[in-house]
């Protein structure tokens, strides 16, 4: 049965990553040379090729084990998105008195277009939580494997939720299978070694 693993891919090997978000849009071409565009996705998911990342023997020992401890596709895990991994000021909700748990979120903004994506994977340690600008010391509680923020009272109507942030991305391995060729003692060449976003 596959399921997630609470643990963090290397940061170091992340950094040189490449990848971002995606999305899935079936095109048709009409006759006329008009497009029929249908959007499959409300919300993109992520994709990285992490094998851009590994610089030496070290590193490619570290990925294997990782892969091994996954078990290829079976297990979920944090990735660390250097490009986009904080958020700073984030409405995340209002009070209405009777509400108590709030989902940490992040909401792109374009053009007068939003898309709001659900933290569930915050960091430890980095979450930072408001009422009306005011940072609260107590009287709440952070679910880090969800990204929930459940408040012991509930926020009075009218009162904005705000918070700061790290946060990871919840991923998997692409692939069941490594492929390495050795050039050299130390030197390691890796086709792709895909990462995909997982929806929780």
């Amino acid at each position: 049965m596959s399921g997630f693993h609470e643990v963090r891919f290397p940061d170091a090997i992340a950094y040189g990553a490449t990848g971002g978000p995606e999305y899935l849009t079936d095109i048709v071409i009409l006759q006329s040379g008009f497009e029929q565009r249908n959007q499959s996705w409300d919300s993109a998911r992520a994709r990285y090729d992490v094998s851009t990342g590994i610089k030496n023997r070290t590193q490619a020992t570290e990925v294997i084990s990782f892969f091994r401890a996954r078990k290829g596709r079976a297990y979920g895990f944090r990735f660390k998105d250097w490009s986009d991994y904080r958020v700073i000021g984030q409405l995340i909700g209002a009070g209405n008195g009777t509400q108590t748990t709030f989902q940490l979120t992040k909401t792109y903004t374009s053009g007068g277009e939003n898309e709001t994506r659900p933290l569930k994977k915050p960091v430890s340690g980095t979450v930072k939580i408001y009422k009306d600008s005011v940072l609260q010391s107590s009287g709440l509680a952070i679910d880090h494997t969800t990204g929930l923020v459940t408040f012991t009272a509930a926020p009075a109507t009218g009162v904005l939720i705000t918070a700061d942030c790290e946060f990871d991305v919840p991923v998997r391995f692409d692939t069941d299978r490594l492929a390495i060729r050795i050039q050299s003692h130390e030197l390691f060449v890796w086709d792709q070694i895909p990462l995909v976003e997982i929806r929780l």
